[in-house]
């Protein structure tokens, strides 16, 4: 088992934001099977867990058969974090908690907590849908709780429909406390970066995403489907 609290060290590879590419690599897209309950951590970005802890999908590879990720100790980027690789099938140890890697894809990592007292506090109702913004999102933000994914899920456009996000257009918030920014778009290498926070946590930051990537915000999938110099457009491909 790994531990992502315990001895050792790792330089960050992904910057100070932790902002990591989703793809360019020889894939495959995903390697493994993602639970129902499972925990999505999204590339680039962290989640907070049950008894005050996290984990980031700090950067990945794959090699056409094979995918490992590199994930970080801690919601959040801080200097001199301790950060291992993992691969499907993995056990590691967060503050505490035991989590199974189940799934790794290019754009997430899913985990599966293996204690039932995790695993029900994490899909617990929260007391409001209604987003605060800050830090008290944070059962919103991070949860396996259908009613909250659903609403998550019902402000966005509909599956085949477009989502537009304007290049320096500001931030754009949705209904559960997420807000989604495009943090720079390339026309000329046909390639954006668009970040994600939630509840005072980066969640997601992809990078150089062009054309037919996937990205992933609030367990809802969508393909890059346009971009300009004025905005990046993603098209919902899950229900």
């Amino acid at each position: 088992m790994l531990t992502l609290a315990g001895c050792g060290s790792s330089s960050d590879s992904g910057g100070a934001g932790g902002t990591t590419t989703a793809a360019r690599d020889k894939g495959p897209a995903c390697v493994g099977t993602a639970p129902a309950n499972g925990v999505h951590v999204l590339r680039g970005g962290g989640f907070a867990l049950p008894g005050g802890g996290g984990v980031q999908y700090a950067d990945g590879s794959a090699d056409g058969r094979r995918r490992t990720a590199t994930l970080r100790d801690g919601p959040k980027y801080a200097p001199e974090q301790r950060q291992w690789k993992a691969s499907p099938g993995t056990d590691i140890e967060v503050g505490g908690h035991e989590y199974t890697v189940r799934q790794i894809c290019s754009y997430r990592v899913v985990l599966e907590p293996m204690a039932a007292a995790d695993r029900t506090a994490l899909a617990s109702a929260p007391a409001s849908l209604g987003p605060r913004q800050g830090s008290a999102d944070t059962g919103l933000c991070f949860t396996t709780n259908r009613t909250v994914l659903a609403t998550a899920a019902k402000g966005f456009p509909s599956k085949g429909d477009t989502l537009s996000l304007l290049d320096n257009g500001g931030v754009q918030r949705f209904p559960t406390g997420l807000s989604l920014t495009v943090s720079y778009v390339d026309a000329d290498a046909g390639t954006a970066g668009i970040a994600a926070n939630c509840a005072a946590v980066p969640v997601a930051g992809y990078k150089d995403v062009g054309i037919g990537d996937t990205v992933e915000f609030a367990r809802v999938l969508f393909e890059v489907s346009g971009l300009t110099d004025e905005a990046v457009e993603l098209t919902r491909t899950s229900a």
